[in-house]
């Protein structure tokens, strides 16, 4: 299903749902990831774990899985969205987005922008009143990226590996 049609250099680009097909494709980005090279794998005999991982997003109506794609129905972009309803911030809904990830070739042209004023836009249009992410701290560039969008580095996280 088609979100947004973005006109940008290196365009156009169709967001919309991921499908179950793209998840190859979508972890070739999450594996070409400085961080996530040695963790994230796209070979097809590590699949498995991903494919039902995909099952579930899928299936879950707070879950936005977005495959950014060109004319010629390539994945190159991609980010998750999660809704998350809570008592806190006067019974507030946040949007939280993860992994975002932009291929190479194409960062600098506003792709990355352009998806995030869309992110923005979709947790205004369900009712979010917070959008949170994260990002790993040695991500200078990401950091800077986020600010000039209007994100504040506003909390320390931390993370339990299980």
């Amino acid at each position: 299903m088609t979100l947004a049609e973005l006109n940008l250099p290196g365009g156009p680009f169709t967001l919309r749902i991921a499908e179950a097909s793209d998840v190859g494709p979508v972890l070739g980005l999450l594996a070409d990831d400085q961080l996530r090279a040695g963790v994230d794998s796209a070979a097809i005999e590590d699949r498995d774990p991903y494919d039902r991982a995909f099952q579930t997003i899928d299936a879950d109506p707070a879950q936005l899985l977005v495959a950014v794609v060109t004319t010629a129905h390539e994945v190159v972009a991609t980010m998750q969205l999660t809704f998350i309803p809570g008592l806190a911030r006067g019974g507030a809904t946040r949007l939280q987005i993860e992994a975002v990830r932009v291929r190479s070739d194409l960062r600098g042209n506003g792709l990355g922008g352009a998806m995030i004023a869309w992110a923005i836009n979709e947790g205004r249009r369900r009712g979010a009143q917070l959008i949170q992410l994260t990002s790993d701290g040695s991500r200078a560039a990401a950091h800077r990226f986020y600010e000039r969008l209007g994100f504040e580095a506003s909390h320390v996280g931390f993370k339990l590996l299980l």
